[in-house]
């Protein structure tokens, strides 16, 4: 029987085993992120199809950390020159070449850091910036389902996987397809890989954060815009940034 109990009970286990195998790996990504920004980088965070939901955990919301850009497909249009009607197209995160525009808006600097995500890491447009990522002698983390990825056939010409690519790989604990729960007859519904992109993000951002700490730092976090003094604090911190934060509505 499907229901939201049965979700519930099925999730718990994956998000307990996530913050035990992936411990490390968020250690290691935390003195990634931590060391660039403490040189002055950004984080850049990209996502494509429902992973976008993993950079928008990480950008630009309370709590959350100021020097990070959410690099999306939409960046085509918001702020390339592509024509709108370019997002009509479903596998456009297949597309290699869209890497190359996306890396160009971001105009990363040398010590900005890159965490991009898939479920599957195996699309066109992920491998492909993750192999200018690289290129470009940043540091790069993946988020992605081991199983899946190690399931599927890699659709980029080189052959590679983003995890293949990473400094530092973290397992979302998604299952191969993504969904938890099977259907009789086959297939299976509800997927996970939001709900342990969005605990991932907020792990690495805490122990970032915990690094700033421990350099005897402050670090740069937002407040909420909704709270009293909330938008001054914000503004003063993203000014330490100018020209280099993307913030649209």
């Amino acid at each position: 029987m499907i229901s939201a109990q049965r979700y519930a009970d099925a999730v718990r286990p994956v998000l307990d085993r996530l913050v035990d195998t992936q411990a490390a790996a968020v250690d290691r990504a935390a003195d990634l992120i931590a060391s660039g920004l403490r040189a002055g980088g950004v984080l850049q965070a990209f996502g494509a199809g429902h992973s976008e939901a993993f950079a928008a955990e990480l950008v630009a919301r309370a709590g959350g950390l100021v020097p990070a850009n959410r690099l999306s497909l939409h960046d085509l249009v918001l702020h390339g020159d592509a024509p709108r009607d370019v997002l009509a197209d479903p596998k456009l995160e297949r597309d290699p070449a869209v890497a190359h525009q996306l890396y160009a808006l971001a105009a990363p600097q040398p010590e900005d850091v890159f965490v991009v995500a898939s479920q599957s890491g195996i699309n066109g447009s992920v491998v492909e910036l993750a192999t200018l990522v690289k290129r470009g002698g940043h540091q790069l983390i993946a988020v992605t389902s081991v199983e899946h990825t190690a399931r599927v056939a890699p659709r980029h010409p080189s052959g590679h996987r983003l995890a293949d690519l990473a400094d530092v790989v973290l397992d979302n604990g998604a299952p191969y397809g993504d969904a938890l729960l099977p259907l009789e007859g086959g297939g299976a519904v509800c997927a996970v890989s939001s709900v342990t992109a969005a605990l991932l993000a907020q792990l690495l951002t805490a122990e970032v954060v915990r690094r700033f700490h421990q350099a005897g730092e402050v670090p740069p976090v937002y407040l909420s815009a909704n709270v009293p003094g909330g938008d001054e604090h914000n503004l003063a911190l993203e000014s330490r940034y100018a020209g280099r934060l993307r913030r649209t509505a």
